[in-house]
C-alpha cells in the first residue's frame, strides 16, 4: 500500500500546477455546467476519480474505508491554537463519541456550536470535519461539539437524527464545561449534518424548547422527496452524484419511511417562522444546490434572518477539500467569518 504522506505530498504538487494545465490533464477543456465554471483543481480530481469505482456501486464497509482514504488526502492541517478534546456523552441509544474544540481566543459570550458531519447518513466520522472544524473555532472564537452520530445502514433513519436531538440537550445542560453559557447554542452541520441541523430548528420550535442562536446549513439535503433542476443538471458531479444521493437514502430510509416527512425533508414544513436565523451555504457543482437555495428563500420568506451564500466554483463536500483545494479553504474560512458576524449581530 502507498505510503500516505507520499500520495499527499504528490498530489499536493500536482494541484499546483498552473490552472490551464489542470484542465489540460483532466481532457483539455474547462467544465462549464448550468452557468458556473467548475474549479480547475476540483476538475482534475473528478477526472481521476472516474477511473476508480462509484460508490454507488461499493458495500457500505468499502466506501467507508474508500472515503476516510480519500478524503485523507484531501483535508487540511488543523488550525494552531485551538484545543481539542476527545470525550463520549449520551445519546439516544447508548454513548456516542465527540470532539470539543477550544480556540485560544475564544469569546465566552460566543454560543456553543454543536456540529453533525456528512456523509449521507451512511459515512463520515470525526476526522471527516476535523479539519473545518479547527477553522470553525478559531475564526468565529467559539466553541464546537462535533458528534459521532449513530449511521445506515446499521441504524437507519431516525437513529443519526435522535442522536444529534440527544448531544443537543445535553450541550444545553453543559455548555460551561466548553466556556459557553449554558443552554446558549448553536448548530451547524454539511450535506446530512445539515439535514439534521434544519430539522433539529423545527423540533426545538415544535417541542417549545428555546431556539438555537444559529443554523449554520452548509449544502444541506433538505428535500429527499423530489428532484430539482440541479440534480439533473449536476446528476455526474463529483463528489455527489444523483446515483450517490439515492445510494445513501436507500440505506438511510427503510421501507416504511416517507421521504416527505419533514424529519427527512425538512423543506416541507408548513411554517418556518420563528426558527432560529440562518447561514445557509451552497455549492455550485452539487445536486442539492437547488434545494439548498430554496430551502434560504423559503427560511426569509417566512421572515427567518438568513444568509445565503453559493459558492459557484466548488463542489459537494468543499469543507473537507481544504488541503487540496485553495478555493475550498478560503470558502471555509469565509463561512467561519460568517458565523463570528452572526455572533456579533451582523447577521444581515
Amino acid at each position: 500500500m502507498a505510503d500516505p504522506g507520499l500520495q499527499k505530498l504528490v498530489i499536493k504538487t500536482l494541484l499546483s500546477l498552473p490552472a490551464p494545465l489542470l484542465r489540460l490533464l483532466s481532457g483539455g477543456s474547462s467544465v462549464y455546467q448550468g452557468g458556473r465554471t467548475l474549479d480547475p483543481r476540483f476538475q482534475f480530481i473528478a477526472a481521476g476519480a472516474r477511473g476508480q469505482p462509484a460508490m454507488s456501486s461499493m458495500s457500505v464497509q468499502d466506501a467507508r474505508a474508500a472515503s476516510v482514504q480519500g478524503l485523507g488526502l484531501m483535508t487540511g492541517k488543523p488550525e494552531a491554537g485551538v484545543r481539542v478534546e476527545h470525550l463520549t456523552l449520551p445519546g439516544a441509544d447508548g454513548d456516542l463519541r465527540a470532539r470539543a474544540y477550544r480556540p485560544e481566543n475564544q469569546d465566552s459570550d460566543a454560543p456553543l456550536m454543536v456540529f453533525a458531519h456528512f456523509g449521507g447518513g451512511v459515512i463520515g466520522d470525526l476526522d471527516t470535519c476535523h479539519a473545518f472544524c479547527t477553522i470553525l473555532a478559531d475564526l468565529a472564537r467559539c466553541a464546537v461539539l462535533s458528534v459521532d452520530y449513530r449511521l445506515a445502514p446499521e441504524h437507519k433513519f431516525p437513529a443519526g437524527l435522535d442522536d444529534m436531538l440527544a448531544a443537543w440537550r445535553w450541550a444545553a445542560e453543559n455548555g460551561p464545561r466548553f466556556g459557553a453559557e449554558p443552554g446558549r447554542l448553536a448548530i451547524g452541520g454539511d450535506s446530512m449534518g445539515g439535514n439534521f441541523a434544519a430539522i433539529l430548528a423545527q423540533e426545538m420550535k415544535r417541542t417549545g424548547e428555546p431556539q438555537p442562536a444559529l443554523q449554520l446549513l452548509i449544502y444541506p439535503a433538505v428535500d429527499v422527496a423530489s428532484e430539482t433542476q440541479s440534480m439533473t443538471t449536476f446528476g455526474d458531479a463529483y463528489p455527489l452524484s444523483r446515483d450517490t444521493m439515492n445510494w445513501f437514502m436507500g440505506h438511510y430510509m427503510g421501507p416504511e419511511d416517507d421521504p416527505a416527512d419533514i424529519r427527512l425533508s425538512p423543506i416541507r414544513s408548513p411554517d418556518l417562522s420563528g426558527l432560529a436565523p440562518a447561514i445557509v451555504v451552497t455549492a455550485g457543482f452539487d445536486p442539492l444546490v437547488d434545494q439548498g437555495e430554496a430551502y434560504a428563500r423559503k427560511l426569509k420568506a417566512a421572515g427567518v434572518p438568513t444568509l445565503y451564500r453559493c459558492y459557484d466554483a466548488l463542489a459537494h463536500g468543499f469543507t473537507a477539500f481544504t488541503g487540496a483545494i485553495p478555493a475550498a479553504d478560503i470558502a471555509c474560512r469565509e463561512i467561519a467569518g460568517l458565523v463570528r458576524q452572526a455572533y456579533d449581530g451582523r447577521l444581515c
